[in-house]
């Protein structure tokens, strides 16, 4: 019973592995989607792809741009192209705290983390986001490596 859970919940949630690598997250927010229904149809059977996709601010509104989502394989003729732009759902406030922040430049961008199902609506947890440069990327290695050396050496000293 609790496999079947955790089975459903790794479906329904669409991760973006290289956002975390790529970019340090400044402040999280979660949106709504604009989605067709056979949109909805495929990300419930997981066949979405948020890792090359970003949001724009555009005339007032913010925008999801690159991101996959595949045709549902029992649509019709109204089935949705893959790479559409989707518009994403904030407060206004929220929407110009955005623009704010990325045209005061700095290297910074709105970046999807993960997409996800809050009861029947899907979310996109969405952040704003600075670059990390190569040396960023290294020292996270070095940390994430010395961490689990201790964790080991922790392991080791209890059994």
């Amino acid at each position: 019973m609790s496999a079947a859970r955790k089975d459903a919940k790794r479906y329904t949630e669409i991760r973006n592995a290289k956002a975390l690598r790529d970019y340090s997250v400044d402040e999280r927010f979660e949106a709504g989607i604009q989605l067709r229904g056979t949109e909805v149809k495929a990300i419930r059977a997981g066949k979405a792809q948020i890792s090359d996709s970003f949001a724009r601010v555009e005339k007032g509104e913010l925008w999801l741009h690159n991101a996959h989502i595949e045709q549902y394989h029992f649509g019709n003729i109204y089935n949705h192209d893959a790479k559409r732009i989707r518009k994403l759902l904030l407060h206004r406030r929220q929407i110009e705290k955005i623009r704010v922040a990325l045209d005061s430049g700095g290297g910074r961008a709105v970046v999807p983390l993960r997409m996800y199902f809050k009861e029947a609506l899907v979310k996109v947890e969405v952040a704003l986001c600075t670059g990390k440069k190569s040396f960023d990327r290294r020292e996270d290695l070095r940390k994430a490596a010395h961490l689990r050396e201790v964790d080991q050496a922790m392991k080791q000293r209890r059994g």
